[in-house]
């Protein structure tokens, strides 16, 4: 017979270390997990915290239990309502319990393993193994460019950087320069007292031993006297700034608001946006982003305008593009600066206009950009703008990419594909 009463306590917070492992542990499932959440969230919510779901069977795991047969008491951790030897009532309804819900003919299921993911823990997962294509270094930046290196050793500076190596060395070096003279006295006191006490002693030999040891009892006195470590030995270590090539980019956000955008198209592109806003403000510390609206006509907008204005109109996708070269061309050099641009469009477009786009792609901006994306959110078939784009994009296969939204769900994986880590070769 057994006896099992585990009442261990497990405080809030206390679990990081294991939760880490799991996390670890079972990245490929939480990672399609939080794919799936994200597909289904919308503007507002599409960072927050919230319970994700993966199946049971990907956590299972073996475990040691007792054979068949005898009898066993227990109490599992975390009970707070029975002791040993405490009984409880059968449950209503049958031995079979109260069930989970109604029966059902819809075949096999699946349990499901919920927890709690946080907000860095969820945008850790989304992000991971993106980046920014073809970044590359430019010039130095302010102060914040900065960094603190190794620059040699120096007799003054503050006690948190004493170098204890060097200080030692130093208070060797002092006390072997000042008692070097005086430690080989002592050995030659030392080899002549040898010599007189092994020969027959006289009055004279005992009057020169006496002598030789005052000596060296006086020589001994002086070398302990000289301190072991004094305060001209010690070293510091000094620190030097010294500036560091820091990556400048900017990212450019073009979307389409015309006419033709219904509001579900809109939100897809939004939500498209603001997951870029996200990534590029949480991986990337030195970046500005610039904001474009256009219909006929086309605007440089702030954050809020850009994701909340409901202005409308008709459609010249290459005013954007007109609006974009000339911001380059006042703030953004591309001497200084990655440049990035990315545009959301339902692919309509006002008469020969597509053409312009093409023009001023492929002669005004691109061979200015670091990388450029384009997503076209439409079920229908492309149009003339989408056929521009694909003549651009075989012009500048490593710095144009193009992709196609159909519904919400394919903004996640859109949105991965094109800013993938490139494996370098």
């Amino acid at each position: 017979m057994s006896y099992i009463i585990d009442r261990r306590l497990n405080a809030k917070n206390k679990s990081t270390v294991n939760r880490k492992r799991f996390l670890e542990r079972y990245r490929k499932h939480i990672k399609k997990a939080v794919a799936d959440e994200v597909s289904k969230r919308s503007i507002t919510d599409i960072e927050s915290t919230e319970k994700i779901s993966i199946s049971q069977d990907d956590v299972s795991e073996p475990v040691f239990g007792h054979g068949p047969g005898g009898e066993m008491d227990m109490v599992h951790p975390g009970n707070k309502e029975f002791a040993k030897g405490d009984r409880f009532k059968r449950p209503e309804g049958g031995s079979g319990g109260s069930g989970s819900g109604s029966a059902s003919d819809s075949g096999e299921g699946m349990d499901e393993f919920q927890f709690q993911i946080s907000q860095e823990e969820m945008l850790e997962f989304m992000f991971e193994d993106l980046e920014l294509p073809n970044l590359i270094k430019r010039q130095l930046m302010g102060s914040e460019s900065f960094k603190y290196v190794h620059g040699g050793i120096s007799s003054v500076g503050s006690p948190n950087n004493i170098s204890i190596i060097r200080s030692m060395r130093s208070a060797n070096a002092r006390r072997i320069a000042l008692t070097s003279k005086k430690r080989k006295r002592l050995k030659a006191i030392a080899l002549l007292l040898e010599q007189l006490r092994e020969e027959p002693v006289t009055e004279q030999d005992v009057s020169d031993i006496k002598i030789l040891e005052d000596e060296a009892v006086m020589l001994r006195r002086r070398i302990d006297a000289i301190p072991f470590l004094d305060d001209f030995d010690i070293r510091y270590n000094l620190n030097i700034k010294q500036p560091t090539p820091t990556s400048k980019a900017v990212m450019f956000c073009l979307m389409d608001v015309s006419g033709s955008m219904t509001q579900d198209i809109k939100d897809i592109a939004k939500r498209f946006y603001m997951l870029l806003y996200l990534f590029l403000k949480r991986n990337y510390k030195h970046i500005d982003v610039v904001f474009i609206r256009h219909h006929t006509s086309a605007k440089e907008v702030d954050e809020e305008e850009f994701f909340y204005s409901r202005e409308t109109g008709g459609t010249i996708v290459s005013s954007a593009l007109q609006k974009m070269r000339e911001v380059i061309k006042d703030r953004y050099s591309p001497e200084e600066w990655n440049i990035y641009g990315a545009q959301a469009s339902d692919g309509d477009n006002w008469g020969e206009d597509s053409s312009n786009c093409f023009n001023l792609l492929c002669e005004d901006i691109l061979p200015h950009v670091q990388y450029y994306s384009y997503v076209e959110i439409t079920e229908r078939q492309h149009q003339s703008l989408w056929t521009e784009y694909e003549r651009v994009a075989a012009k500048f296969p490593d710095y144009f990419a193009m992709q196609k939204i159909e519904t919400a769900a394919d903004i996640y994986p859109v949105f991965r594909e094109l800013f993938a880590r490139k494996e370098v070769i």
